[in-house]
This record gives structure tokens, C-alpha cells and sequence, in this order.
């Protein structure tokens, strides 16, 4: 199972206050806040923190089939300059991450795959967000091949009406959308 997220940091700088009040509190774990209050780049990091939990929770909930709220549950280390770990309960997540000046992206999965695809790409019009990250996801298959998302809204491949054995994940974030997939 792979799970991906995308922030568009631009956008983050204007439409959120991660400073406000209880704010760090509600999403991160003591040890997190430390990491984010001590940082050369705050900011910075509570969006990798956000992004590598995102990750992380959509890897999770394609094998519990169960949404839920709890970010603060999910707890980050970073290991390197892209590589990082998530924990939630007795299960361990590696996130790999790539920051630019525009956005974040990670993607998280619990096995490292053989075959992995992913990519973070630009999006000029966000009316447009689903309509160019299928666009992208379908490029990598043969004709017919469609995107369908299950009861709680999970995406997943088909073809002829027969699910594909691949896990996908898609994210969108102001301008910017991310793919990630892996055979399963």
C-alpha cells in the first residue's frame, strides 16, 4: 500500500495560521513540537510533519478500510535529508520526501516496492486538479484503464471492470497535484 501527500507552500504561508493557538498542540506529539519550536525553519517543518502524517494515514487506511481523525497519534522522525519515518500503533511507515521552494511532497508505504511511480506536478487551474492528475496516473497504463474510488473514497485501478493489482494514491494542494504508485 503507498500513500501520498502535496503542500503548496505558497499557499500555506496564506491560508493557514500554523501559530494560532493550540494549534501545534492538536496535530503533534511533545517530542514534534520541540523539533518544530527549535527549528532553523519552522514553517518549514510543520509541513513536513503534515505532509510525512498524510502519507502515512492514506497508506493506512487502505488496509483498515476506516476513516478517521488523529494526527496527533501518527509521530514523525526524519532520518535524512529526504527519508523519514512515521509510527502509528505497532506500525511503521517510511516516508520518502522531497522539498522544493514551490511544495512538499512525501510519499509513505510500509514495504519498500519493487516498482514505484511517483511524480509532483504543476496544476495552472485547480478547477482542473482531478482532471490532470488522472491524466497523469493514466499515461503510465494502456488504454482503458480507469480510475474508481471505493465507499470511503479510496482511488484504485480498473480495467474491463476487473480491479488492477496496484495501490495509488493522489493528493492535490493549490497548484500542485502528486501520484504514487506501486504494484501490489
Amino acid at each position: 500500500m503507498i500513500g501520498n501527500d502535496i503542500v503548496d507552500l505558497r499557499l500555506a504561508k496564506t491560508q493557514s495560521n500554523w501559530q494560532r493557538k493550540g494549534f501545534l498542540e492538536k496535530q503533534f506529539s511533545d517530542t514534534e513540537i520541540r523539533e518544530i519550536r527549535t527549528s532553523k525553519n519552522p514553517f518549514l517543518l510543520v509541513w513536513l510533519f503534515w505532509s510525512m502524517k498524510e502519507a502515512a494515514y492514506k497508506c493506512y487506511i487502505k488496509s483498515e478500510k476506516k476513516r478517521f481523525f488523529g494526527t496527533k497519534k501518527f509521530n514523525c522522525t526524519i532520518h535524512s535529508k529526504n527519508k523519514g519515518l512515521v509510527h502509528f500503533l505497532d506500525v511503521k511507515f517510511k516516508i520518502h520526501f522531497d522539498i522544493t521552494k514551490e511544495y512538499i511532497h512525501s510519499f509513505g508505504v510500509q514495504k519498500e516496492p519493487k516498482n514505484l511511480t511517483q511524480k509532483a506536478f504543476f496544476i495552472s487551474d485547480i478547477a482542473q486538479q482531478s482532471a490532470v492528475t488522472n491524466q497523469y496516473l493514466l499515461a503510465n497504463f494502456p488504454e482503458g484503464v480507469c480510475i474508481k474510488k471505493d465507499e470511503i473514497g479510496i482511488p484504485y485501478l480498473t480495467k474491463s471492470n476487473q480491479k488492477l493489482p496496484f495501490s495509488i494514491s493522489t493528493a492535490h494542494h493549490g497548484n500542485f497535484g502528486c501520484i504514487a504508485i506501486i504494484s501490489v
